[in-house]
This record gives C-alpha cells, sequence and structure tokens, in this order.
C-alpha cells in the first residue's frame, strides 16, 4: 500500500533508539522526509545516516526537549513539518511507597510536557496549511495500569486525555491527532531482561526459549507473540498518512489482544 507519504517531512521525537529509531525508518521507506531527533546530535545523526545509507530521506535533530529552551532549538532546527510523532517517553521504575514528589514531577515532565512543547511549536503551522498529523506514543496502561510505576502511569493516563483534548481543539482544520498504545514491545532491551530472567528461572538462554514463558506469566496476549518495534512503526506511518484521515482522537492499542475488552 502507498502511503503517499512522498514528499511529506516527519519530525520523530526519541529516534535515536528504540521504538522511535524503527518509526523513522517507517516513515522514511514511505517516502517522508525524516527529523530523527535525540537529545545530543551524535545519536540522532547516526540514525539519520542509517536512513541515508537504505537510499531514503533523513536529517539529524537535537535538543533537550525537557524544556522548553530545548525545545525551541529542536523546533528551529526542524522548521516546516507535517508530522509530529511525540514519541519520547520513558517507564521508569517506581511505586507507592517508593516514588516521591519529584519522581511524579518527572514522569509528567518526560511522559507529558515533552510532547506539549512540541505540539504547541508545530500545531499552528500545520492548521494554517490545512493538513497534519500528530501522533502520540502512549502504553496500554492507560487503560489497564498496574500497581507498579504508578508515576509513569498517571503520566501516560494524563497524555491520552491531552490527545482527545487536542483533537477537538483542532477540529475541521485538517489535522489529526491520535494515540498509539503498545504493550511489551520487543526490543533489544526487553529481550535482554527477560533472557537473563529466564537463564536464572531455568526457561532457557535465548528469546525462542524464553518467550514462550513471559506470554503465560505475564501477559495475557492472545497472538502467541510480543510485537516487534517494526509492527508498532508501520502502525504509526498508517496513522501518520493520508489514508488515516478518518482516524482522529482515538487511542489505538497494539498488544496482541492483551487489552481485550470492549470500550
Amino acid at each position: 500500500m502507498d502511503l503517499q507519504l512522498t514528499g511529506t517531512t516527519a519530525l520523530v521525537s526519541g529516534a535515536h533508539r528504540g521504538t522511535g529509531r524503527a518509526i523513522a525508518h517507517a516513515l522514511a521507506r514511505e517516502g517522508a522526509h525524516v527529523l530523527v531527533h535525540g537529545f545530543e546530535q551524535g545519536p540522532a545523526d547516526a540514525v539519520a545516516d542509517e536512513i541515508r545509507a537504505a537510499g531514503f530521506s533523513a536529517k539529524g535533530v537535537a535538543g533537550d526537549i525537557l524544556n522548553d529552551a530545548g525545545a525551541a532549538e529542536v523546533a528551529a532546527a526542524a522548521g516546516d513539518i507535517d508530522i509530529l510523532v511525540n514519541n519520547y517517553g520513558t517507564a521508569d521504575a517506581g511505586s507507592w511507597t517508593k516514588s516521591e514528589t519529584p519522581d511524579w514531577i518527572e514522569a509528567y515532565e518526560k511522559n507529558v510536557l515533552s510532547a506539549m512543547r512540541l505540539t504547541r511549536a508545530f500545531m499552528g503551522a500545520m492548521t494554517r496549511k490545512g493538513w497534519g498529523r500528530i501522533v502520540m506514543l502512549g502504553t496500554i496502561g492507560s487503560t489497564e495500569p498496574a500497581a507498579r510505576m504508578p508515576q509513569y502511569y498517571a503520566s501516560k493516563g494524563a497524555l491520552a486525555t491531552m490527545t482527545i483534548s487536542l483533537a477537538k481543539e483542532l477540529k475541521n482544520t485538517g489535522v489529526t491527532v491520535n494515540l498509539v498504545s503498545p504493550g511489551l514491545i520487543r526490543t533489544r532491551e526487553v529481550e535482554e531482561r527477560f533472557i537473563a530472567q529466564g537463564r536464572e528461572r531455568g526457561w532457557g538462554a535465548t528469546w525462542d526459549e524464553v518467550e514462550p514463558h513471559v506470554l503465560k506469566n505475564f501477559m495475557g496476549n492472545l497472538t502467541g507473540k510480543i510485537p516487534l518495534p517494526e509492527e508498532i512503526a508501520d502502525l504509526v506511518a498508517f496513522v501518520a498518512s493520508p489514508k488515516a484521515g478518518a482516524i482522529n482522537a482515538l487511542n489505538i492499542r497494539i498488544d496482541g489482544g492483551t487489552t481485550a475488552l470492549v470500550t
């Protein structure tokens, strides 16, 4: 399917690693010129170099989006864009008994305000052009939060409500706003963590041996597989495309059926 992204420009925050990197590659393969954001120029340029080596268009941009000045630097370096993917965020460890006020503030800063700053920087120009896509990266925890990491799930819940509010603000402008919410993603870090646990628990020492135990013990996944970053990225690319013009103000879960529920 041609997603009709040729000639568009996309900025992906936190694209220097993990799922953000996969999203940057996916958008570039579909024809977008991708601005790869990182907090430092080197890691951003490294991913942009990968994309260009594959024959597509990309440029690295750097800035600390955890403050207003840094976000303004990113916006200035990016210039005019058509697609904003607010991918950056962190899932820091915590609990109700151990996470203190600064931990809650930090979670909100990373997972909500970073997206707010970039959104405000670009939404005006998108509305003036009459077309744009803003895609937030959330978590299924905004639907079914866990007891652990309450500061993380609370901040991602705020991101979900922010998505709906922004979509209503931008009604009839040609700009859509959606939230893509993955469950557990099979990143290298996730594989390494569960393989280490697998060795300790006698499950095996390879991902193929460990994954069935992960699915059985930690998830209600109905597909029998944990999604790869590339699968998340392909969904984001579709939501960011002209093909998805009727998709707006949604929290789209991609988790293998882990949150199988009717809403």
